[in-house]
């Protein structure tokens, strides 16, 4: 280019700067966008939190009245399934229902049914009626998770999702430390319907915050209603999930009732995949799938929810019936794990500006691993200060994959779409964390089953087969029949399977490390640096919408 003339001072011409792309949310809900933020958290959190409270009143349910149910170990389980069957059966279809006739519609609908169902499940007269008001509350929250973050996609400008979808994964490390604390404080003071009656005051609040701060917002253009795919997506993930929890019960995968299940909503998952390749209105436009970063983020968090739930499902009984601590001290424990996810997921977007998605979550992943790996070398005499310590790398690992994983999904789908993206990402996540409860709690049941045998003669052959289900079977009759002698046999049984167990888990961690290594996106080049090819043309447009 030639020098400009000395004597002007005008600047050489040149094209002007681009205009900026006009925002897309509207500026009276972008003023108000934090405060629509912490009401999607208080949803979420409820949602989540009631899980883990449940977990720690399974005991004092199994009771017989007045003090509990008197409900049996698979009644208890039921109580615990029936919610998740029917939470991940509907998430996929609430997420597209959301879409279509409001996102603030759906969460208004789903906080109100779940606070209806914890109310009749507090006053549960039999275990019956507990499952029966379960799957109600499962119904409620399968509305209110997707449209969380629904919502979150359509009040923050794309720069600021990364940062809010951060806080919001943090909200889940909140609920998962403070349910069981709460869970552990209700029980002591009183009767064991508090733990759910406590979800109706929270319920009333988040309804009046919603109606009053969240805005609405659907699918301008949804189409036609695909009626068979919403059908067969439902169907599919109901038999598939029963089939898991089924496994996980018989702690078998080749029983005819767990494996025709598994086996069916397999094939009508398939079939749905197939239909909706060929519809001109899919539910799910299948072709996301095929670019890397999209399937990458999906299978990575149903790898870690796999390998987490599954050791979280393990530690409850090795710190409770192992260790001796009631479960306030358990729910305690779990501080950390909270605790770091709180602190580090707001800020994984830091790393990954700097590092990039890859080795962030690559990272994330490998401490999950390596957290998992350490409960092989806990014994009946790890120092607290140790397993606090691998809850920490466990948490803040979670914070470093959850939020980057979350933040490629939705942003990969149009912002209309933001409800079905929503129930994509937390379907593979009900989907991975139930696989992991059942596939792991199997490994745990059948490596125990084979240590504690030798162990079962002191025993009548009457109840053998009953004592070595589990640890907490074992310990039970040993109570009943005064057998001290059984205890620590016992309980080095359930520290060896605990080990393999935990070996089990963390090569599925690792699996996922290397699967989002392979595919997530590495750092984004420098300001003023032209951008660096991607392998993947679907990748290379933004479509115009967006």
């Amino acid at each position: 280019m030639p020098e400009p003339s000395p004597a002007s001072s005008a600047p050489p011409p040149s094209d002007p700067d681009p205009a900026p792309a006009p925002p897309r949310v509207p500026e009276a809900v972008h003023r108000r966008r934090w405060a629509v933020l912490g009401v999607l958290m208080l949803s979420l959190l409820i949602v989540v939190l009631d899980n883990s409270i449940l977990n720690v009143a399974v005991k004092t349910i199994a009771t017989p009245a007045p003090t509990g149910l008197g409900a049996t170990q698979s009644e208890l389980e039921w109580a615990i399934n029936s919610y998740t069957l029917v939470f991940a059966g509907l998430l996929f279809a609430s997420g597209l229902l959301g879409d279509r006739l409001g996102r603030k519609r759906s969460l208004l609908f789903g906080l109100a049914v779940f606070g209806l169902g914890s109310a009749l499940a507090a006053f549960s007269g039999s275990p019956g009626e507990l499952i029966a008001y379960r799957a109600v509350m499962g119904l409620g929250a399968a509305f209110v998770m997707p449209a969380t973050l629904a919502v979150l996609m359509n009040v923050f400008e794309r720069d600021e999702q990364p940062k809010a979808i951060g806080i919001w994964a943090g909200s889940v490390g909140l609920a998962i430390a403070i349910g069981p604390i709460t869970g552990g404080v209700l029980l002591e003071h009183f009767w064991w319907g508090s733990i759910f009656l406590v979800n109706v005051p929270v319920v009333l609040l988040g309804l009046a915050l919603m109606a009053w701060l969240v805005p609405e917002s659907r699918d301008p253009a949804p189409g036609r209603i695909d009626l068979v795919g919403v059908l067969l997506s439902v169907l599919g993930l109901v038999l598939l999930v029963y089939g898991i929890i089924r496994g996980g019960e018989r702690a078998s995968f080749t029983e005819p009732g767990v494996l025709l299940p598994v086996l069916g909503g397999l094939a009508v998952l398939t079939a749905f995949v197939l239909y909706e390749k060929r519809s001109d209105h899919p539910a799910l436009d299948v072709s996301y799938f095929r670019k890397p970063v999209f399937s990458a983020a999906v299978a990575a968090i149903a790898l870690v929810f796999f390998a987490l739930m599954g050791v979280t499902f393990f530690s409850a009984f090795y710190l409770q019936s192992v260790r001796g601590y009631s479960a306030l001290d358990s729910g305690l424990l779990l501080l950390p794990l909270a605790l770091a996810q709180m602190v580090f997921a707001p800020r994984a977007r830091l790393a990954v500006e700097r590092f990039g998605a890859r080795a962030v979550c690559a990272t994330g992943m490998a401490a999950v691993a390596l957290g998992l790996a350490a409960f092989a070398f806990f014994d009946a005499d790890t120092p607290v200060w140790v397993m606090a310590l691998v809850f920490l790398v466990q948490g803040a690992g979670m914070a470093h994959i959850m939020p980057p994983v979350t933040v490629a999904i939705m942003q990969t789908l149009p912002r209309e779409k933001a409800g079905s993206g929503s129930a994509v990402n937390n379907t593979f996540r009900q989907v991975g964390g139930a696989l992991g409860v059942a596939v792991l709690g199997s490994v745990l049941s059948s490596v125990y089953r084979g240590e504690i045998e030798s162990h079962l003669g002191v025993l009548p052959p009457a109840v053998r087969a009953t004592a070595g289900e589990s640890l907490e079977a074992t310990l039970a009759v040993a109570e009943k029949l005064h057998i001290d002698a059984l205890v620590a046999p016992a309980q080095q049984a359930f520290l060896d399977a605990m080990h393999v167990t935990a070996y089990a888990s963390a090569a599925v961690a690792a699996v996922g490390a290397v699967v989002v290594a392979a595919f997530l996106p590495g750092r984004a080049p420098a300001p003023g640096l032209p951008p660096q090819p991607t392998p993947d043309p679907t990748e290379a447009t933004e479509p115009a919408h967006r």
